[in-house]
């Protein structure tokens, strides 16, 4: 179903980014992912001091297999309980497991083993993570500044991956893997009494739609037919699942070996990467600043054509600076459609599925489409780079198909603030 221009009551929260309440979330979630950038680190060059290439690449990708396997799992715990305290339990376990590695760096030099053991921790955790995280906003803010907090988010996730891997370099070289596990562990440590300060509310009637006393595999098969029945979500969940399909595997190893096959180096990657990681955080944001966009449907279904447009054609740019403009286009597309698409499924979802929801989302980002990288660079070392990016835009450009056929999804908006609503 569609889901119709909202007015709110006269008197409304503060907006997003004056809302003390949100800005607490989004310190403690920018913490978190600043210490996450710093473990990789950290975890990375431990690994590569202890073993060769094969073992750091089995450690790096130990923690995929777990986040992977239990994310439908995690909608699961992040529905049935209060979702800020799974996050804070995640971000617990993550802290003690960064101290202790610490310690246990500083006074020996780790095996293997214990190097894969902290890796599969971290991925089961990241399981419970991702989906309360994607539950929490409902319940910290209004319906009506759910694109806002959606682009404060991004530009919060971009900043970490920003500053992460630097901190993180830096601790290796002043202290060692010891002082970087720890000071990964200290921005991890932030975030806890940020989130016991931020308060949550109830959504919805109490017990209403929630997982009832039924096991964990009926709740997880609910929320499956919940989605597949939303006449807005359902459509939403698929068109961006065929996205992440389309175009993960070519933005990722196909613009590596874009770059190689024209010549451009790694400089021409970087300023292809840069420009797409420009845009995205344009996006975010003006989004963030403007908070509400007209006609959210339509809007998303046109920046998802152009990216998927952008995405099939920059393989035929003949230049650097066109495929650089290009790459930024795609990037300020694609996060306009994440952003409106993740607020329109909030809207839309009850909040009782919406952990589940989020899971499903994720699961393709973090699951599935990784599965392309093999498929894609195979494909372009027998056939070239252009007919593979062509292609792959054509299976992607299915999503904006469905997007546009289905009448929910084009008429879908975003909640809106009556303007004379009064902020207490």
């Amino acid at each position: 179903m569609a889901v119709p221009e909202t007015v709110l009551p006269e008197h409304v929260p503060a907006p997003a980014h004056r809302d003390g309440n949100v800005l607490r979330w989004l310190t403690a979630y920018t913490a978190s992912l600043v210490g996450d950038g710093v473990y990789f680190v950290a975890l990375g060059w431990t690994a590569q001091r202890t073993a060769g290439p094969t073992e750091v690449g089995l450690v790096m990708a130990a923690g995929a297999v777990p986040r992977a396997v239990l994310m439908l799992g995690g909608g699961v715990v992040a529905d049935r309980f209060d979702p800020r305290r799974v996050i804070l339990g995640s971000d617990a376990v993550r802290c003690l497991v960064l101290l202790t590695i610490a310690a246990a760096v500083a006074m020996t030099t780790p095996a293997l083993w214990l190097l894969v053991a902290v890796a599969l921790v971290f991925g089961a955790v990241d399981a419970l993570f991702v989906p309360a995280v994607g539950a929490l906003p409902p319940r910290i803010t209004s319906p009506d500044q759910l694109a806002r907090v959606t682009g404060m988010r991004t530009l919060s996730m971009r900043l970490g991956q920003i500053a992460g891997p630097p901190v993180g370099g830096l601790a290796m070289g002043l202290g060692g893997p010891a002082a970087a596990f720890a000071v990964g562990g200290v921005f991890v440590a932030v975030s806890l009494p940020l989130l016991l300060t931020t308060r949550i509310r109830p959504l919805g009637p109490p017990g209403g739609g929630g997982p009832g006393p039924g096991t964990a595999r009926e709740d997880l098969l609910g929320g499956l037919r919940y989605i597949r029945r939303h006449r807005l979500i359902g459509p939403l969940v698929v068109a961006g699942a065929l996205c992440e399909l389309g175009l993960t595997g070519t933005l990722n190893v196909g613009m590596v070996l874009l770059n190689a096959e024209r010549g451009w180096g790694p400089t021409g990657y970087g300023w292809i990467v840069g420009s797409f990681g420009a845009g995205a955080a344009a996006s975010a944001a003006l989004l963030a600043i403007a908070g509400w966009l007209p006609r959210a449907g339509l809007v998303l279904a046109g920046t998802l054509l152009t990216g998927c447009t952008g995405a099939a054609v920059i393989a035929l740019v003949p230049t650097l600076w066109l495929a650089a403009v290009l790459a930024a286009v795609i990037g300020l597309s694609a996060g306009v459609f994440g952003t409106l698409d993740n607020a329109l499924i909030q809207t839309a979802a009850d909040p009782a599925y919406l952990g589940r929801v989020t899971s499903v989302v994720m699961l393709t980002m973090v699951g599935l489409a990784p599965l392309s990288y093999p498929l894609v660079g195979a494909a372009i070392g027998a056939w070239g780079a252009a007919p593979v990016f062509m292609g792959c835009g054509v299976f992607a450009g299915a999503a904006p198909v469905i997007t546009l056929v289905s009448g929910p999804v084009r008429h879908a908006e975003l909640p809106r603030r009556h303007p004379g609503a009064t902020v207490p």
